[in-house]
C-alpha cells in the first residue's frame, strides 16, 4: 500500500461513511486524509455533531498550520460542498482550499438531491487543486445513501 493507492484509500473512506447515523435529510459520507502514505485523520457525516461533514470532521481533528497538510490527499466518498444549509459552517471545497490540501479523490459527485448545482470540483480544479474522480467505486460510496433520491 502506498500513498497513492487511490482503491486502498477510498475503501477505507467508504468503511467510514457506513459508520454515519442514517438521517433522511443528508448524505452518509466517509473523508481520510493521507499524508507520507500514512492516515493522519479521518472523520464521517454526523460523527460529532448532526451538521457535520465528513471532510470537514477530519479537518476538524488536525491543527490549522499542520505542514501534512501541505503534501496531503483527502479521500472522500462524495464531492466536497461547495455551500452548506447551515450559514455558519464553512463549505468543505473551501475549508480544504484553507488547507492547503493539493490533492481531493471523490468517488462520485454530488447530485441534484440536496444542491441544486454541487461547484466543488470546479472550485477546487480553478484553484489548483488536482482532483481524481474514481467512479469504479461510486457504486460502493453510494450503497448507505440508497434510501435517498439520488437524482
Amino acid at each position: 500500500m502506498t500513498e497513492f493507492d487511490h482503491t486502498y484509500w477510498m475503501n477505507r473512506a467508504i468503511e467510514l461513511a457506513k459508520l454515519c447515523p442514517v438521517v433522511e435529510g443528508a448524505f452518509s459520507v466517509g473523508a481520510v486524509i493521507v499524508a507520507d502514505g500514512e492516515e493522519i485523520s479521518t472523520g464521517y457525516s454526523r460523527e460529532t455533531d448532526e451538521k457535520v461533514h465528513a471532510e470537514e470532521s477530519a479537518l476538524d481533528k488536525l491543527d490549522a498550520d499542520d505542514a501534512r497538510l501541505k503534501r496531503a490527499a483527502i479521500y472522500s466518498t462524495l464531492e466536497p460542498c461547495s455551500e452548506r444549509a447551515t450559514k455558519n459552517r464553512v463549505p468543505c471545497t473551501d475549508r480544504i482550499l484553507q488547507a492547503g490540501i493539493p490533492v481531493v479523490v471523490i468517488a462520485w459527485r454530488e447530485p441534484s438531491t440536496f444542491v441544486e448545482d454541487c461547484i466543488g470540483v470546479e472550485k477546487l480544479k480553478e484553484n489548483g487543486v488536482s482532483v481524481i474522480e474514481l467512479p469504479e467505486l461510486a457504486d460502493a460510496a453510494m450503497s448507505m445513501n440508497r434510501h435517498l433520491d439520488l437524482s
